[in-house]
């Protein structure tokens, strides 16, 4: 049976996994398969869920917050910040949303700050603009 190579590259680990006869994803365009043999192909990952399987289990669900995903010559290549891989669904669904949600609170306390900062900023601004501002 013909089988590819999936490697993870992710800022604080790494995976490579033998033996992938399936890999599923999804990008802007939707969702998407490979299989061994497959053509050149890259595309950027939407945040979510992606499966892979390989010849001698079941399938693997892999949570990543988005990613560039490469194929060439039966080799996979996923870059990721971080990932989670397992072969529970409904577990790895509740880790993916809990992340969301906190990546989510954590970019709107980020857009918080930087707003609080730029009225700072442009109050300094006023104030050395008016008559008697050092």
């Amino acid at each position: 049976m013909n089988t590819f190579t999936l490697e993870l590259l992710a800022a604080t680990e790494q995976q490579q996994i033998d033996g992938v006869v399936s890999f599923v994803g999804e990008d802007a365009s939707g969702s998407f398969g490979i299989l061994p043999g497959h053509e050149r192909a890259m595309t950027v990952l939407l945040f979510g869920l992606a499966r892979f399987r390989s010849m001698d289990s079941d399938w693997q669900y892999l949570a990543i917050p988005g990613g560039l995903l490469y194929f060439v010559d039966n080799h996979l290549q996923i870059c990721t910040r971080h990932y989670l891989i397992d072969s529970d669904y409904e577990r790895i669904s509740l880790t993916l949303q809990q992340q969301l949600l906190a990546e989510e609170r954590d970019l709107h306390q980020m857009k918080e700050g930087l707003r609080r900062m730029e009225e700072s900023v442009l109050r300094r601004l006023w104030e050395l603009g008016r008559p008697g501002g050092e």
